[in-house]
């Protein structure tokens, strides 16, 4: 049974962590910090809620905390629970450069203590799906995907009045697509990046088209804007065969956002309806064309925290690497100094 807690008592911590860590039979959550006691949501009976964050540091009994707060406050919470003896997750975005990321697995290492960055979109049904497709082999060779994440959110972006790294869409969405390609491709070869605030300065960076060079000519983009009423597909795969289009995304989060959360009460939690299935078209080897719906798998972000177990009590090896997680923040980085230098 592993004890943890949580920093951070927001959006992040009751909607994106507890429905599924407490999913999960082997984990124990005892405590929830914040420094304020007015968060709207709903108490756990179970849990103790706290604005004294030594009720962490001192409680012999957690053996892990995850920080969920604001990334500014994530280099200095990591770093002060590694001092306490506590293993830690952490939210993204990890930290805000490469040097801070190094330097706290370093430290971690130093310890003798686990430190994982938060990567549950790997658990996302369309990316699942997208491996299943590529897989099968009915694609032929795959010299091309897109990983989009759009939303519109107009307001948001009319309303910024500056521009800060940790506050760009691509440290705070990037972070996720990025992620799921390097989880499945590895390190690229180059990068091409295109980071923009299409209001201008004095606002939010609000838009990027990142292209990841890999061998044998595969290509993949992760895209994304704050300004697409109408969304891109989720994922589209192109081989010498044919192609995959994923046009929904993921159903976790838009079930979450009504409330309604994972549970045995809740079977259909994260499962597309059929009008969701991704279509895939493609020449079989006597030249026939096919065109058929793909059933999609289920995602369940309750398999990071199982994996996290696994890690903590087996000593399995990380789901997040820090490698994988050093790389992702030096790629997110060279993005931020992209547009940075024209500021």
């Amino acid at each position: 049974m592993i004890t943890m807690a949580y920093i951070g008592n927001g959006k992040a911590t009751n909607r994106y962590h507890l429905p599924f860590s407490r999913q999960v039979k082997d984990i124990r959550v005892k405590t929830i910090y914040a420094r304020h006691d007015d968060s709207p949501w709903a108490k756990l009976p179970d849990v103790k809620y706290t604005t004294n964050i030594n009720d962490i540091w001192d409680d012999p009994e957690i053996q892990l905390v995850a920080i969920t707060t604001p990334p500014q406050a994530h280099f200095e919470l990591a770093k002060a629970a590694l001092d306490h003896g506590k293993n830690v997750l952490l939210e993204k975005p990890f930290t805000a450069t490469a040097h801070e990321a190094r330097e706290l697995f370093d430290y971690a290492k130093q310890k003798g203590l686990l430190l994982e960055g938060y990567q549950n979109r790997r658990f996302d049904s369309d990316f699942l799906t997208v491996q299943k497709v590529i897989a099968s082999g009915k694609l032929g060779k795959v010299y091309e995907v897109e990983d989009n994440f759009d939303y519109y959110r107009a307001a948001a972006v009319e309303q910024s009045t500056e521009y800060t790294r940790l506050g760009s869409f691509l440290y705070g969405h990037a972070v996720h697509t990025m992620d799921q390609v390097l989880s499945y491709w590895g390190t690229p070869v180059s990068v091409d990046y295109d980071v923009r605030q299409l209001l201008g300065p004095n606002h939010m960076a609000d838009y990027f088209d990142i292209g990841m060079h890999y061998p044998d000519s595969l290509k993949v983009s992760v895209k994304s804007s704050f300004f697409r009423l109408n969304y891109r597909p989720s994922f589209v795969v192109y081989g010498t065969r044919g192609r995959f289009l994923k046009q929904e995304t993921d159903q976790q989060e838009a079930m979450m956002k009504k409330f309604y959360m994972p549970g045995p009460d809740h079977p259909d939690f994260g499962v597309d309806r059929p009008d969701q299935y991704g279509t895939l078209s493609y020449l079989d080897d006597a030249g026939q064309y096919h065109e058929e719906k793909v059933v999609s798998e289920v995602g369940g972000y309750q398999k990071y925290y199982e994996a996290l177990v696994d890690t903590l009590e087996n000593g399995a090896a990380p789901l997040v690497t820090p490698e994988q997680t050093i790389t992702l923040m030096t790629l997110l980085e060279e993005g931020a100094e992209q547009i940075e230098a024209t500021l």
